[in-house]
């Protein structure tokens, strides 16, 4: 399911979007000010964050800000009544990938949430497609020769990291990290989910002392 983090102050607004955004099928995690998002980002990996930008203790570029400088890349949407030209260029200066003005039309952010996910996988299709497998990015969901594939939520993960870093070398450490969201997981471990996603056919290359990958052809 794709991860959304929620930061917004005024709690009406913010349990509107919960509502709409749980209803498309997303996981929303709602933190009230800045600091709380700060925290959460530390404990889980999101797909997406939606930032208000006046909020409590951290503000939203201020907290945008930070968390690019730790390189953390997830795609961010902010969510603001301001319209001001000198807002909007800082919002986009420090790491903004879209900016949309309150009040917004719920379908109007839900193309841009849509067209960040397609972006974050380096592509325009709403589909990415390795020999017989196809992952619907909208959906969140594998398919092998047109059948829905059922994973364990690790290794949905470690197939949407594939996916999102086609031909692209994924060191282990930097996949411990991901799956671990705040806990240890052991190299053993990923051995395994990897053999058990080799095992349903995707052709994962082990790439001795550093990591795997996946290639799109």
């Amino acid at each position: 399911m794709f991860k959304i983090l929620l930061l917004e102050d005024d709690e009406v607004l913010a349990e509107t979007l919960c509502e709409l955004l749980e209803s498309e099928d997303f996981d929303v995690v709602h933190v009230t000010d800045g600091e709380m998002a700060l925290d959460v980002t530390f404990k889980s990996a999101f797909d997406l964050f939606l930032l208000d930008v006046n909020v409590p203790q951290l503000n939203g570029f201020e907290l945008l800000k930070a968390l690019r400088e730790a390189d953390d890349t997830t795609p961010a949407i902010f969510i603001t009544s301001l319209n001001d030209i000198a807002s909007l260029s800082k919002g986009f200066e420090v790491g903004a990938d879209d900016y949309i003005k309150k009040p917004f039309d719920f379908d109007e952010l839900l193309v841009r949430i849509k067209a960040l996910m397609r972006k974050s996988y380096h592509g325009h299709a709403s589909v990415v497609k390795v020999a017989n497998f196809s992952f619907d990015i909208e959906k969140d969901e594998l398919y092998k020769d047109g059948k829905f594939v059922k994973l364990s939520p690790y290794e949905h993960h470690i197939v949407k990291l594939f996916f999102k870093n086609l031909d692209q070398t994924l060191i282990k450490e930097h996949i411990l990290e991901e799956l671990g969201e705040g806990k240890e997981m052991s190299e053993g471990a990923l051995r395994v989910h990897i053999a058990k996603l080799r095992k349903i056919g995707l052709n994962i290359t082990t790439i001795k002392g550093i990591g795997y990958r996946l290639a799109s052809s």
